[in-house]
């Protein structure tokens, strides 16, 4: 099973953009350098987030690593060009040796709709549209696309750099929307399942759903690669993971709860969630090693990826989790699961 890490490469307003993607290669290096095998980074259009382009900022730290496997998380499909979206993994891909996935989704977000000009009436067949570009330009060198509604026709014209793995992963996030993981499990793409609230537990039928669908398509559901993303933390004891990670997650959940109708967030709410069977994955390593192979046991995932970069946390308390993660956690998880 392999253990990474995400992030939206948050800012604030102590730290400017400029810092944060510094910051940002910094925690890329380290996370190759203990041992962890994926990073991935969010793509977003505001001006709390520094990253609107994935594979730029993780282009910067691309010739510094060596092993880890860099993504997107995710890239909002919908309202970008696919084929630019090929070609900027297939570039990154290039630079890694074969180090690159692509992970889209159509995005919690929509500040990207309208500066591209898309209309949010569109958010589901802009997705899948451009999905099947995207997945057609990765199966040939040559596109050739009839004309749909959001794209227009190419005529035999090729697509390059081509990736140095003979196919760049395309992996499909999802929420909580059967939908989206039956879709996936139609075209035989690996599913990253994201949970920010609630008992994880709750979402195992989309991972259920997700391999029926699967199976019904003709693919052997057990060789795809699933994945949980989650919210987390790791630090010397679960006292101090807590009292370091609570403060940036509630302001962030509180903020973003602030435009969608959520309540403000609280730390007995925190607490709560911060249990073994609860969304955060929040505290010392062996706790944290025991918490991820729990829900192994229950999901079955070949990848599970925590949001530890999450609002205002500093830098310094970042990069020791990154540490631990990767020199504690992860060789409980490995000598665990063989």
């Amino acid at each position: 099973m392999q253990l990474g890490i995400y992030t939206f490469g948050e800012n604030g307003p102590t730290v400017s953009p400029s810092q944060r993607l510094r910051n940002l290669v910094e925690e890329i290096v380290l996370a190759d350098q203990v041992g962890l095998d994926f990073f991935g980074l969010g793509e977003h259009h505001r001006p709390d987030y520094a990253v609107s382009n994935p594979a730029v900022a993780l282009a910067a730290a691309a010739t510094q690593t060596s092993n880890i496997r860099l993504s997107s998380a995710v890239t909002v499909l919908s309202s970008d060009d696919p084929i630019r979206v090929f070609q900027q993994f297939s570039t990154l891909d290039n630079l890694t040796e074969g180090r690159a996935e692509i992970m889209v989704g159509r995005g919690a977000f929509v500040e990207s709709f309208p500066l591209f000009g898309h209309d949010l009436e569109d958010y589901d067949t802009l997705f899948a549209e451009k999905l099947q570009m995207l997945m057609a330009i990765n199966e040939a060198e040559n596109l050739s696309w009839p004309g749909s509604k959001h794209l227009p026709a190419v005529q035999n014209r090729g697509v390059y750099p081509r990736p140095y793995q003979d196919k760049l992963p395309i992996w499909l996030a999802v929420g909580g929307t059967p939908q989206s993981a039956v879709r996936a499990g139609t075209l035989g793409l690996p599913l990253a399942l994201g949970i920010i609230g609630g008992e994880p537990i709750r979402f195992k039928p989309l991972f259920d759903l997700y391999r029926d669908a699967a199976t019904k398509a003709g693919y052997d559901a057990a060789q795809l690669e699933t994945s949980l993303n989650v919210h987390g933390f790791v630090a010397d004891t679960s006292q101090q993971a807590r009292d370091i990670y609570s403060g940036p997650h509630n302001e962030v959940m509180t903020r973003l709860g602030s435009e969608r109708g959520w309540p403000p967030a609280t730390r007995a709410q925190f607490d709560a969630m911060s249990s073994p069977t609860g969304a955060l994955f929040v505290g010392g390593p062996d706790e944290m090693a025991d918490k991820i192979l729990a829900h192994h046991e229950i999901f079955g995932f070949s990848r599970i990826t925590i949001q530890m970069a999450i609002g205002h946390l500093d830098h310094a308390s970042l990069m020791k989790a990154i540490e631990l993660l990767g020199t504690k956690v992860a060789p409980q998880v490995r000598k665990a699961l063989g």
